[in-house]
């Protein structure tokens, strides 16, 4: 999935944008918060942003899609996330059979969160992606920071 290399003439690892997802929620459903940090070369990029009512999955999906979407032209991705849900669709490829189910799961339940899921699908084939999962709360620097970055975008009621 995804564009090709080719499109690209990037070639050295310096040429891969590496971005950091978190998502927040207080209270699952409630007000929720999700931040990206995105590194390319010497530069780097926070983002982040809050809904008041949400869930921490949806939170954790909306980091990608905002990263995604704030790269303007087609790059080779690689990102970091410490859900398992997210990065399980795409190293799983369970959003194959999703879309080939009419958006149903395994267990012929819609799935949640597809029109989100829909966005990120549509943001992922405009680039070259990768999916690494990271544990969260162990110490990596990016991960804590886009933790800290998410949780402080959560809405105050």
């Amino acid at each position: 999935m995804g564009n090709e290399v080719s499109e690209l003439s990037l070639s050295s690892e310096d040429d891969w944008v590496e971005v950091y997802t978190d998502g927040a929620c207080s209270g699952n459903p409630g007000p929720g918060g999700w931040a990206a940090i995105l590194l390319y070369q010497n530069h780097s990029k926070e983002i982040s942003g809050g809904e008041l009512q949400t869930t921490n999955q949806r939170m954790e999906i909306q980091a990608v899609v905002e990263a995604l979407a704030c790269l303007r032209k087609p790059c080779r991705v690689r990102i970091y996330s410490d859900s398992a849900y997210v990065v399980n669709c795409f190293r799983q490829r369970w959003y194959v059979n999703w879309r080939k189910n009419n958006w149903k799961n395994s267990k012929g339940d819609l799935v949640q969160n597809r029109d989100l899921w829909e966005r990120l699908l549509q943001e992922v084939e405009r680039h070259q992606v990768e999916f690494a999962k990271v544990k969260g709360h162990a110490g990596d620097f990016y991960n804590e920071r886009c933790d800290a970055l998410a949780r402080e975008a959560v809405p105050k009621r």
